[in-house]
Formats: C-alpha cells, structure tokens, sequence
C-alpha cells in the first residue's frame, strides 16, 4: 500500500512518484522538494494480571468485534511507553507499569511497525473504552485466538506464553508475512 501524495506542501504544485536517491519516492519537479514518506508506528502492551492476559474485542473498525491487545498509533511528541500507557488506558481504563519491549512486528504491506511491551496490570481494574465493546482476563488456554484481530497480538501472545514457559523474558522481532 502505497501512501497517496498528490501536492508538494512546499509549493503547492503536483508531485511525481518516480526514483531518487536510491528508490522511488514523492517528488515534486518544480521546486525539487523530496517528499519523504515513513511508516506509522504502533504501541501497546500485552498487560498481565497474575496468570492472565487482557485483551479488548474492539468496537471500531478495522476488525470491529475482534480481540486485540491494547493498542494505537504513536501520537506527535510522546515516548513510545508512554504511548502504550495511554492506548491501554483509552481501550481498557487500566493502570500499568512498563516492563519492557516484548515485541517488534513489522508489517511493511501496511507501512506500519508495531512495538509491544509487557506490562503489568497495577490494580486488576479494567473497563471498556471508548474502542472496546469489551475487555477481559485471559488464562492462555482461554485465549480466542480464531478471534483476534491481528497478526501482530496473536505473534506477542505467543512470544510471551513461549517465554513464561522457559522462564525467560526475551525482545522478539518478527514480520508478516513471516519468512
């Protein structure tokens, strides 16, 4: 999925897709402006609650009715932990504390990056945001995975039971479609 430019914001003028500097980019010929276009990143957290997991069915669309890990864009300024801080709080009213990164999930097709950290639930207390029909504790055997909503939460439950079963805590990469 190619983002869609179609006016320099420097001039005013058309731009053209057409290779420069090593690839094709954005660029507009009248005033030699190279429009430089990069992914959005996504933050969340895959929050524990003693031997459970949240997730939230989301309430909007893409994937309305499914199950996610809390998570949204980056917004401009904010740290990437604070992002995920935020994303959970707005999707489930849920206090946490960062642990550290889980994940790194690329989706390069969609021009996105998804960044997850495991997090620890302060208090247990959840709710539903405003993008959550719902929000729940899952032990990992009760896990909906035919019913999550991306490939991205689905790699990090993963990651992490696979973890928690070695005993360890490791930062995970991986892509989709995965290699």
């Amino acid at each position: 999925m190619i983002h869609q430019l179609k006016y320099c914001s420097n001039c005013g003028n058309t731009v053209v897709f057409k290779f420069t500097e090593g690839r094709d980019r954005f660029v507009c010929e009248s005033c030699n402006t190279i429009h430089y276009t990069n992914p959005k990143i996504v933050v969340g957290a895959l929050c524990v609650w003693e031997d459970k997991v949240l997730l939230c069915r989301r309430a909007i669309e893409p994937r309305r009715g499914y199950w996610n890990l809390p998570a949204g864009y980056l917004e401009d300024f904010e740290k990437t932990e604070d992002g995920a801080i935020r994303e959970t709080w707005e999707e489930a009213g849920a206090e946490i504390e960062i642990q550290n990164v889980l994940t790194v999930y690329n989706l390069p097709q969609a021009n996105q990056v998804y960044i997850h950290f495991l997090a620890k639930l302060k208090d247990g207390i959840i709710r539903n945001g405003e993008e959550s029909i719902e929000s729940a504790l899952f032990a990992e055997e009760e896990i909906p995975w035919k019913e999550l909503a991306f490939t991205s939460s689905a790699f990090a439950l993963r990651k992490f039971f696979e973890d928690r079963k070695g005993g360890t805590c490791n930062t995970h990469y991986g892509s989709f479609p995965e290699k």
